[in-house]
């Protein structure tokens, strides 16, 4: 099993569930974050002031997958999130090692 986290631009997150779900993908959680990387925030007038923003507002998806569904899933992000612009995003994939469903205690690929 892995786990994908992928951190996207917020106005995208309603394609890349709507794609992911077209492909049997449906199981996510999602959470509003700020950051930034080469993007480096940006500068916004405010009350007539000038002053840069670091962190900028992001979108985190925590997908958990059997390994079979990993690619496809990476590709539909891509090509979902994608707009060719800087701060498009990144997608990180790590190994899980155990997953329990509380309510019937399924373990791993049962429990996902």
């Amino acid at each position: 099993m892995k786990k994908i986290e992928a951190i996207i631009k917020p106005f995208k997150l309603d394609d890349v569930r709507e794609a992911l779900s077209e492909v049997g993908i449906n199981g996510m959680t999602v959470s509003e974050v700020k950051g930034f990387g080469r993007q480096k925030g940006h500068t916004e007038l405010y009350r007539g002031a000038e002053y840069m923003v670091d962190f900028l507002p992001k979108v985190k998806l925590d997908i958990v997958l059997g390994d079979d569904d990993v690619e496809r899933a990476i590709e539909v992000i891509v090509k979902t999130a994608q707009t060719g612009k800087i701060g498009d995003g990144k997608i990180f994939v790590t190994d899980v090692e155990r997953v329990v469903r509380i309510r019937t205690a399924e373990e791993d690929e049962d429990a996902i």
